[in-house]
């Protein structure tokens, strides 16, 4: 079976073609820059080569419609024909209380995508054009929707809500959803079979970390908290996204600085993090080479991203009451080597030894960083989300 697998973002579209009885990438890569002069397509070839393809893209059926003609052309495709593609599946962000688990997209399931889109205003829509792109250029193929929200629904009712009237619960589903279900989902169970356990009997805390970040409590296979909320904003520290805030802190801010609502967005969304502290970037590597150089700002904000994850894998250890793995994942938890061993180091009270050297040397691997005699498991596993959108949808594709 082919399952072709998009994410399908607000100005771009990221793909996957894979063969599910080998679980092998066929093809890769992305559009970009939808709706701009100068959108294009990047195809990763199997020998790592990069093709460029530029053309106007007004809209994203414009981009799906490219992305396919690459799958079956003669010089940098893979496939003979669109009939190979037995199905596609759509990496959707939110689902809020809807959706508990991956399903077949039908009228009804694109009705409740839209209702959720308030929820999730950059992402829904665009999710719901990529599958609407799917339906007028491979008309009769099916299609399944995968949830980043939907591994964090088992989170319990105490851990998932916030303390304000519950009438806005009521009324507009404020509470806790949290993202990165599908990574989380992934490589909780992923640990489990590298290490030759059960999942269903082990305390699991997840470190997604990377431009967007979030921890995850996973007790006997199941998302018990986790760090994002109604949005992606709340949690960790992160790229740009300011993370847990103090709410009178917003409102100073906002009437200081004369921020209406969606300024305020913009601020905590796009100019804070790792980018707003160190007046440098969002990207972990820029950091470390201005650190190098002197910048004192840039190593505050590495200390400050270090210290908020270690206080998460902490909340959630108590959270389960103990601590059985430790995983690591995401661009910086899998290559990030100093930033990765300094989190690990802080539990040495729950009986955690790091083997420094291998964590020091390990990149995006599949890898054990704590030592033999270590209380606590603590592991690098490279998520795949694609793959898990992939085994999801061969798995209702098969039960048609």
């Amino acid at each position: 079976m082919k399952i072709l697998v998009l994410n399908c973002g607000s100005s771009s579209i990221k793909y996957k073609l894979f063969e599910m009885e080998s679980r092998t990438v066929m093809a890769q890569g992305g559009v970009e820059k939808i709706g701009l002069p100068d959108a294009f397509l990047q195809v990763k070839l199997p020998n790592g080569e990069k093709v460029k393809i530029e053309k106007q893209m007004p809209e994203h059926t414009v981009g799906i419609r490219l992305i396919l003609d690459a799958l079956t052309d003669e010089k940098i495709g893979c496939i003979k024909s669109l009939k190979e593609i037995d199905a596609v599946g759509h990496r959707v962000v939110h689902g809020g209380e809807k959706f508990n688990r991956s399903v077949l997209i039908t009228d009804e399931v694109k009705q409740m995508v839209v209702a959720c889109s308030d929820l999730a205003p950059l992402h829904n829509p665009a999710n719901l054009k990529g599958i609407a792109a799917i339906e007028q250029t491979l008309p009769g193929v099916p299609q399944v929707g995968v949830f980043d929200t939907a591994f964090h629904q088992t989170m319990p009712d105490y851990a998932y809500m916030y303390a304000l009237p519950y009438e806005l619960y009521e009324k507009y589903a404020i509470r806790r959803y949290g993202f990165h279900g599908t990574s989380h989902r992934y490589v909780s169970a992923r640990v489990c079979e590298f290490l030759g356990v059960k999942a269903e009997e082990k305390k699991i805390v997840t470190a997604h970390i990377g431009n967007g970040g979030s921890c995850a409590a996973v007790l006997n296979g199941k998302s018990i908290d986790t760090s994002m909320g109604l949005t992606p904003i709340e949690g960790l520290m992160m790229g740009t996204r300011a993370g847990d805030l103090d709410l009178g802190a917003a409102t100073y801010i906002m009437d200081k600085e004369h921020l209406n609502t969606a300024e305020f967005s913009n601020l905590v969304n796009k100019k804070s993090g790792l980018l707003g502290v160190s007046g440098v970037s969002s990207d972990a590597r820029d950091i470390d080479a201005a650190i190098r150089e002197g910048n004192q700002r840039a190593d505050l904000a590495r200390k400050m991203f270090i210290y908020r994850v270690k206080k998460y894998i902490g909340a959630y250890a108590a959270a389960m009451n103990g601590m059985d793995i430790l995983v690591f994942t995401g661009g910086i938890g899998e290559n990030d080597t100093l930033i990765r061993t300094q989190i690990a180091k802080g539990f040495e009270y729950m009986g955690v030894k790091i083997d420094e050297e291998k964590s020091m040397k390990s990149r995006g691997e599949e890898i054990v960083i704590s030592t033999p005699d270590s209380k606590v498991t603590v592991c690098v596993i490279p998520t795949d989300e694609e793959l898990m959108i992939a085994s999801d949808t061969e798995q209702i594709v098969k039960n048609l």
